[in-house]
């Protein structure tokens, strides 16, 4: 599942770093906190290694 926003990829990619333990959870806020909490690894990689070209900065839900 690819990301849809930039803004998307780049939480995913802060959820992905808290989870493997390269950066502390708690300086996780907004979505990346929920990310890391309510998805697994695969899931985080999959929308993290989404390249960012094209993409818009934000997507309404």
């Amino acid at each position: 599942m690819p990301a849809k926003s930039a803004a998307q990829q780049k939480a995913a990619g802060a959820a992905l770093s808290a989870k493997r333990g390269d950066t502390p959870k708690s300086e996780l806020k907004g979505a990346s906190k929920s990310m890391a909490a309510s998805m697994s690894e695969k899931q985080l990689e999959e929308l993290a290694h989404t390249k960012r070209k094209g993409k818009p900065d934000h997507v309404d839900s």
